[in-house]
């Protein structure tokens, strides 16, 4: 049989997207077909680089060319990818060139969500995506410490207004009110005033082209997370919670806020999930177990995984070096790893669903 693209087209529609359930060539990721002889090759164009089940496509593909076409001698498919957008006209006009914006939340304090967010941030940053961070805790900011920056963002004139250029580190954009303000300073400002803040984050900084905003949210359900909310619909929301029930009641509460204000929840987050001891390699539940797993499924939002205690979380944050970046290969990393992909998938999930209803309500008017 000759080797066509067409006929390779009709081998890569048995293969399906496993998060969006759909087959690659209906999703429009195939792109870039060459043959020369007896040699293929293929661009797969995922919609998120941290994509979690990227090596299964990748083999899926050449199986199903190899099983249309075996006198291939040589079958090349090349990963990349091309983030999802979250479309909404209202975000856009205020953040132009950012795809997706998600609040890092928990019901109370205590919980490492701090932690958390700049993990995520970095993982997906190492995974190939554009990131920035904005530190939305305005009273407590912890960004600057944790990201290891002690500098001051530069201001410059941008046509009739002044911007701020967001600083860096390990390939993440990132601001913080910690930024523009003395280390030892509280902030001792009205709820108005720090939700104006976060606005300012928004419209005053020059955060150019983003796959993931990620926004470290102060505890609870105050203003600050209405004031988001409101000024720019979110991708949507994660919880972080620990296995004890205090904290899981908070938790349900802050899910509950982002319910009524329409932001989707695209999952939970257990941090503190047990602790191995190093000497005798026996697990201990210190806050219990199973709380978000059993929260997730009471509320029907995707649990996207379970951190361990391990000292060497709080020493990435504590010396400014988190510990996806200093330490990736070990375990705890590896798991962070692996849910910042499950959050990857979860928002391209939200916005294919999102955009196959816009079409589904052209079509019907």
């Amino acid at each position: 049989m000759q080797i066509t693209q067409e006929g390779i087209l009709n081998a890569l529609k048995r293969v399906n997207d496993p998060d969006l359930h759909k087959d690659l060539v209906t999703l429009k990721m195939i792109d870039n077909i060459q043959v020369n002889e007896n040699k293929i090759s293929v661009d797969v164009i995922l919609t998120t680089p941290a994509c979690p089940l990227k090596d299964k496509i990748q083999q899926d593909c050449e199986n199903a060319i190899k099983e249309d076409f075996p006198e291939a001698k040589e079958i090349t498919i090349k990963m990349t990818s091309k983030v999802a957008a979250h479309a909404n006209e209202v975000k856009d006009a205020i953040l132009p060139g950012v795809k997706n914006t998600i609040a890092i939340a928990s019901g109370k304090g205590g919980v490492g969500k701090s932690t958390i967010a700049v993990n995520l941030a970095v993982a997906l940053a190492k995974d190939g995506a554009k990131v920035g961070l904005i530190d939305a805790d305005i009273y407590g900011p912890s960004i600057p410490l944790m990201m290891g920056i002690k500098e001051k963002p530069r201001v410059y004139q941008d046509k009739e207004t002044m911007k701020m250029l967001p600083l860096e580190n390990f390939g993440i954009k990132l601001m913080s009110i910690g930024f523009l303000i003395d280390d030892n300073a509280p902030v001792i400002w009205r709820g108005p005033m720090a939700s104006g803040a976060v606005k300012q984050f928004l419209s005053d900084v020059s955060w150019g082209e983003l796959d993931y905003l990620i926004f470290d949210m102060p505890p609870g359900t105050g203003d600050i997370q209405l004031t988001l909310a409101q000024t720019i619909p979110l991708t949507g929301a994660v919880i972080v919670t620990t296995p004890q029930e205090v904290s899981l009641i908070d938790a349900r509460k802050g899910l509950k806020m982002f319910h009524r204000v329409n932001v989707p929840v695209l999952g939970i987050i257990e941090n503190m999930s047990y602790f191995i001891a190093p000497d005798t390699g026996i697990k201990y539940d210190i806050f219990g177990n199973g709380g978000g797993e059993n929260l997730s499924a009471e509320l029907e939002a995707p649990f996207l995984g379970g951190i361990p205690i391990d000292p060497r979380i709080r020493i990435g944050g504590d010396k400014g070096v988190p510990i996806v970046f200093d330490i990736p290969d070990s375990e705890h990393a590896k798991i962070i790893y692996s849910i910042a992909r499950k959050l990857a998938a979860q928002i391209s999930i939200r916005n294919s669903n999102a955009t196959e209803t816009k079409i589904e309500i052209l079509m019907e008017s």
